[in-house]
C-alpha cells in the first residue's frame, strides 16, 4: 500500500506538472501575453501551494521555526534542484528568456527578508511589509502584461494551441494547481513511511524528505517545461515561487503569530539562500543556456548544502 501510495504520488505529479504548463503556456497565448509572466504569477502561486500549507499548519502547530525553515529550504531547491535535475534531461534555453526585471525583485525582496530577519523575528509588521512587496510585484506583473499584450511575437509554442477554449485552459489550470499538492502530499507521506520502514531518524526525514516534498510540485512543473522547451515557463516558475514563498507565504504565516529567527538561520541558512539566487546571474544576466553541466553543477551544490546540514 506504501509503495502504491508513493508511485500513485509520482504520476499524479508529472501529468499535474503537464496540465498546469499546459494551461499557462495556452493562458499566454489567449491574452496575448508572454509565458514567463503567468508563469511568474498563476504557475508561481500554484507550485508554492503546499509551503503555504505546511507553513500556517507548523503555525497553528505551535512549531513557526518550521515555517521558516520550509521557506528558506524550498528557495534554495527551487533554484538548485528545481533547475538542476531538468537540465540532466534537457537543456534549456533560458538566454532567450527576458527575466533581468522579475530576478531583481527577487533578488531585492531576499535582501529585505533577510535585514527584517537580523533581530532575531519576524513580527507582523514584517509580514505586511513582505506581503505588501507581494502586492507590488504583482501589480507590476499585470502591468507589464498589459504593456506585452500587442507586442507578442507570433513564434510557434510547443504545448499551445489557438483553439484551445477557454473551459479547457481552465480545466488545465485547475487540474495542475490542485493536482501538483495532492501528488506532494501522497508521495511524501509513502517516502516518509518507507523511511520509517527502514529506521531512517526523524530528524534527518525532516530536513531531507519535507523539505524536498514541498517543492515537487516546482520540480514536476520545472522538468515538464524542459521537456516542452518552455524556458520562461521554468525560470519563471522558480523565481516567481522565491518570490511568492517569501512575500505571500512567510507575509502571511507572519501575520498570523511571531516567528523566531534562530542564530543558526542568521549565521549559514539564509546566506545560503542567497547564494543561490546570486547562482541565477549567469542566466539571467550573461544569455548562458542551463545545459547538462551546469544542471549536474547545481544538482551537486544542492546535495552538498543536504550534506553540510546532516
Amino acid at each position: 500500500m506504501i509503495w502504491i501510495m508513493t508511485i500513485a504520488g509520482l504520476i499524479l505529479l508529472v501529468f499535474a506538472g503537464d496540465a498546469l504548463v499546459k494551461g499557462a503556456v495556452n493562458t499566454s497565448l489567449r491574452l496575448g501575453i508572454p509565458p514567463l509572466i503567468v508563469s511568474l504569477t498563476i504557475v508561481g502561486f500554484g507550485t508554492s501551494a503546499p509551503e503555504l500549507l505546511v507553513s500556517l499548519q507548523s503555525m497553528f502547530a505551535g512549531v513557526p521555526e518550521l515555517a521558516l525553515g520550509n521557506v528558506v529550504g524550498s528557495n534554495v531547491a527551487n533554484v538548485l534542484l528545481i533547475l538542476g535535475v531538468p537540465a540532466l534531461i534537457s537543456v534549456m534555453h533560458t538566454s532567450e528568456v527576458r527575466t533581468r526585471n522579475s530576478y531583481l525583485q527577487m533578488l531585492g525582496m531576499s535582501v529585505i527578508f533577510i535585514a527584517l530577519c537580523w533581530d532575531g523575528m519576524l513580527n507582523l509588521l514584517d509580514g505586511v511589509i513582505l506581503a505588501v512587496l507581494m502586492l507590488v510585484s504583482i501589480l507590476h506583473s499585470i502591468r507589464v502584461a498589459r504593456r506585452s499584450r500587442h507586442n507578442r511575437d507570433d513564434e510557434e509554442v510547443e504545448g499551445a494551441d489557438d483553439k484551445m477554449s477557454w473551459a479547457k485552459i481552465a480545466f488545465f489550470l485547475v487540474a495542475g494547481i490542485v493536482g501538483l499538492p495532492i501528488g506532494a502530499q501522497l508521495l511524501i507521506n509513502g517516502a516518509i513511511a518507507v523511511a520509517e520502514q527502514f529506521g531512517v531518524p526523524d530528524a534527518v526525514i525532516g530536513l531531507t524528505l519535507v523539505a524536498l516534498g514541498t517543492s515537487l510540485p516546482e520540480l514536476a512543473t520545472t522538468v515538464m517545461a524542459a521537456i516542452r522547451k518552455q524556458a520562461d515557463v521554468a525560470i519563471g516558475n522558480v523565481i516567481g515561487s522565491n518570490m511568492f514563498n517569501i512575500g505571500a507565504i512567510l507575509g502571511i504565516t507572519a501575520m498570523t503569530g511571531n516567528i523566531p529567527v534562530a542564530r543558526e538561520f542568521l549565521d549559514f541558512d539564509l546566506w545560503v539562500m542567497l547564494a543561490a539566487s546570486l547562482v541565477l546571474i549567469p542566466f539571467v544576466f550573461m544569455r548562458v543556456d542551463i545545459g547538462r553541466v551546469w544542471g549536474a553543477v547545481l544538482t551537486a551544490l544542492y546535495v552538498t548544502y543536504i550534506w553540510v546540514l546532516l
